[in-house]
């Protein structure tokens, strides 16, 4: 396989903060040391980015640097280099299980029972760590599943809610393929992830109108009163899920970022809540009509889909 090696000088006049500072780059971009002063990425355009912006900097500091691509190191195995990639991550995740270890007995003491805010932001700060890791386990570590199962583990027993769907009907997605569809006007998260919905695995084609008043035949969402909309402790999103049971581990992954957003509740922690937040904010201060709203949020919400379905099936 092919390899980007990446070499540097600094001159000697130059402080030792600015050395450090490049050294944290490279371990944070999963950087392995091959040689003295010799590192080593995976032929990935997102590597030979960071490497790049390293070189542009050291150049600019008066230094030298070198970049290059390579296909082989002599005397050195592919399979080498990457358990030598492998390792780098199973110190890092070796930490996470440290900070697991010390929450769950805090649990099992119930000394942070009376403050689950305490426990939110640990395992908070503690699936931050993880999905920084996953950035750079560029070869999937075995440890990776390990400590995501027991980061998912411990969330789901401590604060995932209990869900109770008795009561929804069931409906084939045929049933419901040739339907018109009505929600309120300005979607935001969970109409739009609902439009999504509609559109990917229904019809893609299905009229949505957006009124306070649907009509005799339209089938509402998001509104009230609606069987397409919020049950018990579910948003429209997960209603919809439920009702044509859609199963898959990045509907989900995607239902848990839009139940955070539009619930605000505290019960799921996705890396990408805030980001996408952020997002949709800037589109209602936008002021884009209900046509680019959902033309946005389709492509935001497949790009999503597509990202965690990928993540869901390597993990």
């Amino acid at each position: 396989m092919s390899w980007i090696v990446f070499s540097y000088s600094l001159p000697a006049q130059l402080g030792s903060s600015n050395r450090v500072n490049l050294w944290r780059r490279l371990k944070r971009v999963g950087a392995i040391a091959h040689k003295s002063g010799v590192y080593v990425l995976p032929d990935r355009e997102d590597c030979m980015e960071s490497f790049q912006w390293m070189a542009q900097e050291v150049q600019q500091a008066r230094g030298n640097a070198a970049l290059m691509k390579i296909e082989k190191f002599e005397g050195v195995a592919d399979s080498e280099l990457i358990e030598q990639f492998r390792s780098a991550c199973k110190k890092d995740y070796s930490e996470i299980e440290s900070g697991l270890d010390k929450l769950e007995k805090a649990l099992k003491g119930k000394n942070l029972s009376a403050k689950p805010s305490q426990v939110r932001s640990k395992l908070e700060k503690l699936r931050n760590q993880f999905t920084e890791i996953e950035k750079i386990d560029f070869f999937h570590s075995p440890n990776a599943k390990q400590v995501l199962n027991r980061l998912n583990k411990i969330q789901q027993k401590s604060f995932s809610p209990k869900t109770q769907i008795e009561g929804l009907p069931s409906f084939s997605i045929s049933e419901y393929e040739n339907k018109k569809w009505v929600t309120r006007p300005r979607p935001h998260v969970d109409r739009l992830g609902c439009v999504w919905l509609i559109r990917r695995f229904i019809n893609k084609k299905a009229r949505i109108r957006y009124s306070n008043t649907p009509e005799p035949d339209e089938v509402p969402f998001d509104n009230k009163g609606a069987l397409f909309g919020h049950y018990q402790n579910l948003c429209t999103f997960e209603t919809m899920i439920s009702i044509f049971s859609l199963k898959d581990r990045g509907l989900k992954a995607l239902a848990e970022i839009i139940h955070e957003i539009d619930l605000r509740d505290g019960i799921y922690f996705r890396p990408e809540t805030e980001g996408v937040t952020l997002i949709l904010k800037g589109w209602l201060q936008s002021g884009f009509s209900e046509d680019e709203l959902e033309a946005h949020g389709i492509a935001l919400f497949e790009g999503l889909y597509t990202s965690l379905n990928r993540n869901s099936s390597s993990s």
